[in-house]
C-alpha cells in the first residue's frame, strides 16, 4: 500500500497471536500475500508473508517493544507500494519511503515515533504542467503527457500509468496542478493524475531488454580504465572493514555518468549516510553546475533503524529508479550494503522457524539476489524511449571472506567484480581495488565506444597495463625470496614501470579537488605517459644504459603528479617530451 493512500480503506480484522522481534502472527486475519497491515494499536506498519490455515504471519516495519498478544491488526489489502510523482529527487525517505524530513516536521524531534505516517510525496505542493500532447491524439500505457520542471536538473515526465488501457485524449490543459489532480482524460474515462502507484516487488513492465553497449563512466581511473560497468550493468564491491566501500559509492554517486542516482543506505552506519546528506547538497552537479542533489534520491535505513524495514528499502529504490527509466533516463543505483539486507532477510528467516542454508542464511537468498539484480538493464521502454538502471551493491563480507554465501551468490549474478583488498587499504593506496582478482566482463562490448570516443588504441594500451601488472605480481614471488637487485635488468625495469602503474594511474585522491574525477581522455593520456617511459626506458636498456641510470632521469618522479595537475593536457605533454629527450641523451 501506498504512504499516500487514503486510510479509510483500512479495516480492523485480526488479532495478534504472538510477538517475536519484527516477526508478529496474527489470527482471523483476512489477508492474502505481501498486503500491507497495520499492526497492533500504535498502527505499526507491516507487510504479510506467510499463511497457514487462520494464521498470518507479518513482518513489521517499525520497533515492535510493547505490542503483546490481542492487539489488533488492520489489513489494507495492498502491497506494499511506493508513490511515484513529481517531489521524488531532492528527497531523504527511510525504507518505506516516508519522507523523513517531514516526520521530523510532525515530530519536533530527529528521533521517530512509532505508527508515524506521511505520503511519499507531497500531495498539496502544486507543479507547473506542460501537455506534449493535444486532444484528440492517441496514447497508449507508458506515453509521456506533459512535462514538469521537478528540480534545476531534472525534468519530470508526466506519463500514462502501465496498467492503464489508454485511449484518445478528451481534455488535458497546462497550468498548476497537485499531483492528485486531474491533469488529462481518455475517452475510455479514464483520468491521469501526476501520482501514481506501484508495488514494489513486481518490476515495472519494458518491451525489451538490449545488450547495453555505453560504459558508464565513473571518473575513476581503475574502473574506467582497466574493469568498466556498462549503463544497465551490474557491478558488486565486496570488502572487509576500512576497505573503501562506501567511500567508492559515494564517488560513483557523486560522478557517475548518469541522469539521476539513486542512493540506499541499508543498514549501514548512520555517520556514513550523514556524510552523504551533508555532502550532496553542496556538491555541484560536473554535467549541468546545479547542486547534485538535484538529481539524486536518497533512501536511509541506518544499522539503528528496524531490521525487516532494510528487506524493503531495496525495493523501494529500485522502484523509484525504474520509474525515472520509463522516462527515458540513465539511472545509477547505488546499494549500500546488500549483505545487511542479506542479514535482515536471515533473521526473519530464523524467526520463521525455516530450514536454514549456508552459514544460516535463508534457502531463497540466491533467489532473492537475482530477482533485485535482474531488474538493472538497457530498456527499450513501452513508450519508444530508452533508459537504463545501472546497480552497484556494496558486499560487506565477515572478515573479508569472499567465499561466504552473499558474495558468491552474488558473483555468480553480476558481470563486473571490484574486489576491496584490506592489505591495499593498510598501504593506503585507495581506491584499493586489487587489480588482480577484479574483473568486468562488460570490457569487449564497451572497447567499441572507447575506440571511437577516446583512442583508437585504447585496447592494446589498456592490455599492456594489464600484462605488466600480471608481470609484476610473477616478479615479486621471486623478489620476496631472492630481492630485487638478484633480477636481471629488464625485470627490475619492469617492476619500476609497474610501480608508477601502482602510484601513478591505479591511485586516485577522492579528496582532492582536481584528482577525484578524472575523464576517460585523461586516464588514458596518463597511461599513455607511463607506456612512453616504458618504451624509452626498454630501448635505453637495450642500448646498454644500466637501469640505475634509466631509473634516476628527472622527468619520472613527476608521473605522480599527472593526476593532480590542473592543466593535465600540457603537463602531460611536456612530461611525454622530458622523458623522452633525458632517456635518450643517455645513449
Amino acid at each position: 500500500m501506498s504512504q499516500a493512500q487514503e486510510t479509510e480503506t483500512v479495516r480492523e480484522d485480526g488479532r495478534i497471536n504472538s510477538v517475536s522481534g519484527p516477526v508478529v502472527t496474527a489470527t482471523d486475519l483476512d489477508a492474502r500475500m505481501n498486503d500491507v497491515v497495520y499492526v497492533g494499536d500504535e498502527g505499526l506498519m507491516g507487510e504479510v508473508i506467510e499463511i497457514e490455515g487462520n494464521e498470518t504471519t507479518i513482518q513489521v516495519y517499525e520497533e515492535t517493544s510493547g505490542v503483546g498478544p490481542g492487539e489488533p491488526v488492520e489489513n489494507t489489502g495492498e502491497p506494499l507500494s511506493v508513490d511515484l510523482g513529481p517531489g521524488l529527487l531532492d528527497t531523504i525517505y527511510d525504507g518505506v519511503q516516508r519522507p523523513l524530513d517531514e516526520l521530523e516536521e510532525k515530530m519536533g524531534s530527529a528521533f521517530l515515533d512509532r505508527g508515524v505516517d506521511a505520503p511519499g510525496i507531497d500531495l498539496e505542493r502544486t507543479w507547473e504542467f506542460t501537455p506534449t500532447v493535444s486532444e484528440g491524439d492517441a496514447v497508449e500505457p507508458g506515453d509521456v503527457l506533459g512535462e514538469v520542471p521537478e528540480t534545476e536538473s531534472i525534468t519530470h515526465k508526466v506519463m500514462v500509468p502501465p496498467d492503464y488501457e489508454g485511449g484518445e485524449v478528451t481534455a488535458i490543459e497546462s497550468g498548476e496542478f497537485t499531483v492528485d489532480e486531474v491533469v488529462a482524460e481518455l475517452d475510455s474515462g479514464e483520468a491521469i493524475t501526476m501520482h501514481q502507484e506501484w508495488p514494489v516487488r513486481e518490476a515495472r513492465p519494458a518491451r525489451e531488454k538490449e545488450t547495453p553497449t555505453i560504459p558508464l563512466v565513473s571518473g575513476q581511473r581503475i574502473l574506467d580504465g582497466l574493469f568498466p560497468i556498462a549503463k544497465g550493468g551490474t557491478a558488486a564491491i565486496p570488502g572487509p572493514f576500512g576497505s573503501g566501500k562506501t567511500v567508492t559509492q559515494h564517488q560513483l554517486a557523486k560522478w557517475a555518468d548518469a541522469d539521476i542516482v539513486v542512493y540506499v543506505g541499508c543498514g549501514e552506519r548512520g555517520n556514513e549516510m550523514t556524510e552523504v546528506i551533508e555532502d550532496f547538497p553542496e556538491l555541484e552537479d560536473p554535467k549541468t553546475g546545479k547542486p547534485l542533489m538535484s538529481r539524486t534520491c536518497l533512501i536511509a535505513n541506518t544499522s539503528n533503524m528496524p531490521v525487516a524495514a532494510r528487506e524493503s528499502c531495496i525495493y523501494t529504490g529500485i522502484t523509484i529508479a525504474e520509474y525515472f527509466r520509463d522516462m527515458g533516463y540513465d539511472v545509477a543505483l547505488m546499494a549500500d550494503s546488500t549483505s545487511r539486507w542479506a542479514e535482515a532477510m536471515r533473521e526473519i528467516s530464523s524467526r520463521l522457524e525455516e530450514m536454514p542454508g549456508e552459514e544460516g542464511y535463508p534457502a531463497y537468498l540466491a533467489a532473492s539476489l537475482s530477482e533485485f539484480y535482474e531488474r538493472a538493464g538497457l530498456f527499450q521502454n513501452i513508450n519508444g524511449t530508452q533508459g537504463s538502471v545501472s546497480v552497484i551493491g556494496a558486499v560487506s563480507p565477515p572478515g573479508g571472506d569472499f567465499s561466504e554465501p552473499v558474495t558468491q551468490n552474488t558473483l555468480r549474478i553480476v558481470k563486473t567484480f571490484w574486489a576491496l583488498d584490506a592489505d591495499l587499504a593498510e598501504r593506503r593506496h585507495f581506491p584499493s581495488i586489487n587489480w588482480n582478482e577484479s574483473y568486468s566482463l562488460y570490457r569487449q562490448q564497451l572497447d567499441p565506444w572507447f575506440v571511437d570516443n577516446v583512442a583508437e588504441d585504447w585496447p592494446e594500451v589498456r592490455q599492456w597495463a594489464v600484462d605488466t601488472l600480471d608481470e609484476e605480481d610473477e616478479l615479486q614471488e621471486i623478489v620476496q625470496l631472492v630481492g630485487k637487485d638478484a633480477l636481471p635488468e629488464d625485470q627490475q625495469l619492469t617492476l619500476e614501470v609497474a610501480r608508477y602503474l601502482r602510484e601513478a594511474w591505479l591511485q586516485q585522491n577522492a579528496f582532492h579537488d582536481v584528482d577525484t574525477f578524472c575523464e576517460p581522455e585523461k586516464t588514458y593520456r596518463m597511461l599513455g605517459a607511463i607506456k612512453t617511459f616504458n618504451d624509452e626506458a626498454f630501448d635505453a636498456l637495450e642500448a646498454g644504459v644500466p637501469v640505475e641510470e634509466i631509473q634516476d632521469v628527472d622527468a619520472a618522479p613527476r608521473l605522480n603528479r599527472m593526476g593532480t595537475a590542473e592543466e593535465w593536457d600540457e603537463f602531460i605533454d611536456e612530461l611525454e617530451s622530458d622523458l623522452a629527450d633525458q632517456i635518450r641523451g643517455l645513449y
